[in-house]
């Protein structure tokens, strides 16, 4: 059912069918499904993650849109030759020199969401190394012309933006959502308290698995399962920034194993959202979820 409040929580991708942290057997169940279809019976939102690595086919994108009901938003994140061009360049050996043809083949993506009335907003994810200077406040503002008309998400990842507070008034005057995220702690890492800048707000959950996190691979650095006291913390983060933004997504990006929805439904029971029941196996006593938690 999609959101009458105005808050929506789902999880970063739906699709992760292969490796140890794989969801089949862990979400999906046995047999050939439609997986976002299966999905959309218990969130009312996703952040698609596959246009990070390229533009998805306009196509794609309608059949993606058939899928799921009325009132389901969807969130892009933003191709990763805007945001991270040495990946990019490594990636497809191509130069990352952004032109507007690249604008109008990211856009042309995002239309069948946007005529559907199915897309919540734009996520504009930077890495680490992405300091707050005069070159990264260009990029940012040249990512607001090319894309301010949809609700625009930022992710910085450097205390260098938390510590100005100048960071906040740039966003505003750009129209741009401060992204706040939770991950594990470092001497660089961004704040997790971040103001409201835009009309809605937006949260990322990657887990708190510090000791692989720069270690580990794609799947065993997201092994981290957020336990109900700090669930209930992610809660009132959520309810303080809701009440100063009219829309709030909030994603879970701890993939592993699909702790991702499995948290994701917990957000919702310790906000007080009706949940559909998930089947076994996510449906975990207390004492499971503390094991669970021991184990990573």
């Amino acid at each position: 059912m999609p959101s009458d409040t105005g808050l929506y929580i789902g999880t970063s991708g739906w699709s992760y069918p292969k490796g140890e942290g794989t969801w089949k057997g862990f979400f999906y169940p046995a047999g050939k499904i439609n997986e976002l279809e299966y999905y959309s019976q218990f969130f009312d939102t996703v952040e698609v993650n596959s246009s990070f690595y390229a533009p998805p086919d306009p196509s794609t994108v309608y059949n993606w849109a058939k899928k799921v009901p009325a009132g389901f938003l969807f969130t892009m994140k933003l191709w990763q030759k805007f945001t991270h061009p040495k990946m990019y360049e490594a990636a497809t050996g191509q130069e990352s020199l952004i032109a507007q043809a690249d604008v109008d083949i990211f856009r042309k993506c995002l239309e069948p969401l946007a005529k559907a009335d199915k897309l919540g907003a734009l996520l504009a994810q930077f890495p680490p190394s992405f300091k707050n200077n005069a070159k990264s406040l260009s990029i940012l503002r040249g990512i607001a012309n090319a894309f301010g008309e949809y609700h625009l998400a930022v992710e910085l990842r450097d205390r260098s933006w938390s510590d100005d507070r100048e960071t906040a008034v740039f966003l505003r005057e750009n129209g741009m959502a401060w992204v706040a995220i939770d991950e594990p702690r470092f001497s660089d890492s961004i704040s997790s308290d971040v103001p409201v800048t835009s009309d809605f707000a937006y949260f990322r959950f990657h887990g708190r698995n510090a000791a692989d996190w720069w270690n580990g691979n794609a799947e065993t650095r997201y092994r981290y399962l957020y336990n109900p006291d700090e669930i209930s913390q992610l809660a009132e983060r959520v309810k303080k920034a809701k009440s100063r933004a009219k829309l709030l997504f909030s994603f879970f990006n701890n993939h592993w194993q699909a702790y991702a929805p499995r948290n994701a439904n917990d957000l919702k029971k310790a906000l007080g959202m009706i949940t559909a029941q998930i089947p076994m196996p996510l449906e975990f006593t207390s004492a499971q979820t503390t094991l669970g938690q021991e184990k990573n």
